[in-house]
C-alpha cells in the first residue's frame, strides 16, 4: 500500500479502511492455502486407500550393491569374547586344596558323591567329545579349553576327554600344562568332576571330565 498523507479526519478513515481490507485479504489467502493443503492430503489418503501401498519401480539402469558387513564390529566382539574367557579362569587359582588326595588327583564338586568319580574311572559314561591341547601355548590352551567346555555343555554333552600331555616335551620333563588344566577345569562351573583317564584313553596325559546336564537334557 502506497503512503497516504493524512491531513483530515476523513483521510484517517480512508487509511483505516485500507488497512482493514488488506488484513482481510491476507486472512482470506491464508485460509485458501490451508484448504488446499487439506484437500491435497485428503486426495492422497483416498488414493492410498484405494490403490494400496505403492512402491517405486526399480531403476534397471542402476546397479545396487548390498552393504558390506562391518568387520570392525565383529572383530571387537571377538576381542570382547577373548577378554571374558581370559578373565573367567585364572592361572593364580590354587587347585591343590580342592583335589582329592589320591595318586590320580581327581576332582568332584561339593555335593557330588564318590560314586561319580568311581564311575568315571570305570568308564560308565561314554566319552562324547575330546580336545587335544598338545603344542599350545598357555594362553591359547586356556582359551581353547574354555571354549570347548562351554560349547560342549551348550550342546548337552556330558562326558569329554581333555588331552594335556605328560610333559615329556617340556623343559625338565615337567607336566606344566597338566597342572594348569586341573586349575582351569575346577574354575569352570560346567564341570562337576574329573579323573585321570584310563591307560587306553591317554592315562596320565589326559582327563575324563563330567559336565553338568543342561536344562533341556534334564527336562
Amino acid at each position: 500500500m502506497k503512503p497516504v498523507k493524512v491531513s483530515t479526519l476523513g483521510d484517517l478513515k480512508v487509511v483505516k479502511r485500507a488497512i482493514a481490507e488488506q488484513a482481510r485479504q491476507h486472512v482470506l489467502q491464508a485460509s485458501q492455502e490451508v484448504k488446499a493443503v487439506k484437500q491435497a492430503t485428503s486426495d492422497k489418503d483416498l488414493f492410498t486407500r484405494a490403490a494400496g501401498a505403492v512402491k517405486p519401480l526399480p531403476d534397471k539402469r542402476r546397479l545396487h550393491h548390498a552393504p558390506k558387513p562391518k568387520m570392525p564390529q565383529a572383530m571387537q566382539y571377538q576381542r570382547d569374547e577373548k577378554r571374558v574367557l581370559k578373565e573367567a579362569i585364572s592361572d593364580e587359582f590354587d587347585v591343590s586344596t580342592l583335589l582329592e588326595c589320591d595318586e590320580h588327583l581327581s576332582f568332584r564338586r561339593p555335593g557330588i558323591g564318590t560314586d561319580v568319580t568311581r564311575k568315571l574311572r570305570r568308564g560308565d559314561w561314554r566319552i562324547q567329545r575330546q580336545i587335544d591341547l598338545h603344542g599350545l601355548r598357555r594362553d591359547d590352551a586356556r582359551e581353547a579349553l574354555s571354549i570347548f567346555i562351554r560349547e560342549a555343555h551348550k550342546h548337552g554333552i556330558r562326558c569329554v576327554r581333555v588331552v594335556h600331555g605328560k610333559g615329556l616335551g617340556s623343559p625338565g620333563k615337567a607336566p606344566v600344562l597338566k597342572s594348569r588344566v586341573h586349575s582351569w577345569l575346577v574354575q569352570k562351573n560346567e564341570v562337576l568332576a574329573f579323573v585321570q583317564a584310563k591307560p587306553a584313553d591317554g592315562g596320565a596325559g589326559a582327563l575324563v571330565v563330567l559336565l553338568m546336564a543342561t536344562r533341556a537334557a534334564t527336562a
